[in-house]
């Protein structure tokens, strides 16, 4: 596969000319000839990266795509789009393990920061197979089969949005039963404060992938974007306005104002909730956060473990031993047997 030439000057090492890739551990660029760590970014511009950006859905968006000098890997298999930087360490699809082949040009969005890889490979193999040797009902062999899987650093895109909800909302309260069934309209209203709610960016970034980071995201991690964080693994970039990234999330968001109605109403048998909300102030960031995906086949069905980037917190997909759920089954039935029969002895029954 071609390699990328983005960024290459700045990718070479002062001291000897060699190829640097990032480095997790080190938290820098490490050259692969004389194993010298250079920073990414000059003290100057390791600014705050945590800043927003404002949007105003009646005015033209300001921010524009730029074509770049990256040229996308598109996926053979999940049309997924991704980029490499320096050194390409795989033929493979982070997303889904299939063949990529080398695009066009990369058209996307100026990613506005990202926070960088701290945990590496070898690290997040050992999450994975300590996850699996978690699973108490999974085949017994599944631990030497992930142990062959192949894993992948990707750096996915999201968003942050920050918003203010005035929200009018009405519903159904439905209590009693029989003839003491009883339903009553409930109407309201109530203020939602969105603060860095976090938002896939790209239709590839699935559940999975986004529990996987989801509850590590800390603004404050957020480091200004420099090609040299990306130097070694893959990435998407971000490829939705603004208003796209709104609306792809816009299922999620009314999902969250019903959570929030049902906990303001704070009552049992709520039903029928409609509402109207006026959003206004809303803020937003384009960032990339760090994953590894550890991709294994077993019995010819694929599956993956996904591992953050930032603090090893693993999720994953696995088979289920159809012989120890059955025995697992068949324990709680026999436990659940024998507390009836021992309360019975003891005459409380």
């Amino acid at each position: 596969m071609e390699t990328l030439q983005a960024d290459q000057t700045s990718l070479q090492c002062p001291n000897c000319a060699g190829q640097c890739l990032f480095s997790p551990t080190e938290q820098a660029l490490t050259c692969l000839s004389c194993g010298t760590p250079h920073p990414v970014l000059d003290p100057e511009n390791d600014t705050d990266a945590s800043g927003e950006f404002p949007f105003d859905p009646n005015a033209p968006e300001s921010d524009k795509p730029q074509v770049t000098k990256e040229r996308a890997h598109q996926c053979q298999t999940c049309g997924g789009t991704v980029i490499f930087t320096a050194e390409n360490l795989s033929e493979r699809c982070p997303y889904c393990d299939g063949a990529v082949v080398l695009g066009r040009q990369d058209i996307g969005y100026r990613t506005k920061a990202l926070i960088p890889f701290q945990a590496d490979a070898d690290f997040a193999q050992r999450q994975a197979l300590a996850w699996v040797a978690g699973r108490k009902a999974a085949p017994s062999d599944l631990s030497g089969t992930v142990s062959k899987g192949r894993v992948a650093g990707l750096y996915v895109p999201f968003w942050t949005f920050d918003s203010e909800e005035a929200v009018n909302y009405w519903a159904k309260q439905t209590t009693g039963s029989g003839d003491n069934r009883r339903t009553r309209k409930i109407k309201g209203a109530m203020h939602i404060r969105f603060n860095d709610l976090l938002m896939p960016a790209s239709p590839h970034v699935t559940p999975l992938i986004r529990d996987g980071i989801l509850h590590d995201f800390t603004p404050s991690d957020l480091r200004p974007y420099d090609a040299g964080f990306l130097a070694g693994f893959a990435a998407e970039r971000h490829h939705q306005s603004v208003q796209e990234g709104l609306d792809s999330n816009a299922d999620d968001k009314r999902w969250l104002i019903r959570n929030r109605i049902r906990g303001h109403i704070n009552k049992s048998g709520v039903h029928n909730i409609i509402y109207q909300t006026d959003s206004s102030g809303i803020h937003y960031r384009r960032i990339l956060l760090p994953v590894w995906i550890l991709h294994y086949n077993y019995r010819s069905k694929p599956y993956k473990v996904v591992v953050s980037g930032i603090d090893g917190r693993t999720f994953g997909e696995r088979p289920f031993s159809k012989l120890k759920v059955a025995a697992y089954s068949a324990a709680i039935s026999a436990g659940t047997i024998a507390f009836g029969l021992a309360w019975g002895v003891a005459g409380i029954l």
